[in-house]
């Protein structure tokens, strides 16, 4: 509801008279809400929008206008935009049923035309966007979402926004290399594990990472590593020898969180991984 006033002029013969304020009451009857799917992203993360339009009134409104800022913010003396609109990806319902897909231009910003809702009626809009290089990754980091609905008889703009934050956790990926690729009988062989981690937030004992190997050919004895430091049985390691099946102990295998660093220049977030490397040494 909105409160508007009003007040009328007399003029005559050089003398200017105003009239009482009159106050008025203006019914909205169209409301709006935005809401993510999944309140929060990493790097490279799709996330899920959806606008719910919903007219109380007995008059349908049509031919609306979403204009989305696409989380644009300040950096510096400009504005970098840290979602990008999937084409194709809109839906758009009215009272729950399909409808062909509305006009819309990725921008930035992203323009939606061409939406109507109907009297006593609701109309609901999803779409995708891209968290791109201009997503803040850091712990707590945050993409504030806008958007404004305008035309269709609207009196004023109707402006609607939905927050989502970094996920703050551990993104793990692992890589194995040998050494020698050839090796005689009797010979040695080194495998190194190197696990990289790109999320904001270290992993710590309490995560649980387990790595487990069968090495083929057998390896007896072994000798393992992690970070530089010995490992040894079975504090931080298991073996079979006769099998060959290695894995290491709950929570001894830990990765330091990835460090972020937004280029002062482009505005581009840069990703340095986490680095842990554990490293057996055995004959063959």
């Amino acid at each position: 509801m909105a409160t508007f006033y009003n007040q009328a002029t007399l003029s005559y013969n050089g003398n200017v008279i105003n009239s009482n304020i009159t106050t008025g009451e203006l019914l909205e009857v169209l409301s709006a809400t935005k809401t993510a799917v999944m309140d929060d992203y990493v790097a490279n993360d799709d996330v899920t929008y959806v606008i719910s339009i919903v007219n109380a009134g007995a008059t349908a409104f049509t031919g609306l206008t979403i204009t989305d800022n696409l989380g644009t913010y300040a950096f510096g003396a400009t504005e970098l935009v840290p979602l990008t609109y999937i084409a194709g990806s809109i839906r758009y319902y009215i009272n729950g049923v399909l409808q062909a897909v509305p006009s819309a231009v990725g921008g930035p910003p992203l323009v939606i035309t061409g939406i109507n809702v109907p009297a006593n009626g609701n109309a609901t809009i999803i779409y995708e966007v891209h968290a791109n290089q201009y997503a803040p990754l850091g712990v707590d980091g945050t993409i504030v979402n806008e958007a404004e609905i305008t035309g269709g008889g609207l009196a004023t703009a109707i402006l609607i926004s939905e927050t989502i934050s970094t996920e703050n956790i551990a993104v793990l990926t692992i890589s194995k290399s040998i050494c020698p690729s050839t090796v005689t009988e009797n010979g040695q062989l080194i495998y190194t594990f190197t696990i990289q981690n790109t999320g904001n937030t270290a992993a710590t004992a309490v995560d649980n990472v387990i790595l487990t190997d069968t090495f083929n050919p057998i390896l007896n004895p072994i000798s393992v590593t992690f970070n530089g430091a010995n490992w040894s049985v079975p504090v931080n390691y298991s073996y079979d020898n006769t099998t060959g099946e290695f894995a290491t102990a709950s929570g001894q295998i830990t990765v330091p969180a990835a460090i972020f660093t937004q280029d002062p220049v482009n505005g581009n977030w840069e990703v340095t991984p986490g680095v842990s490397t554990l490293v057996v040494t055995g004959t063959v």
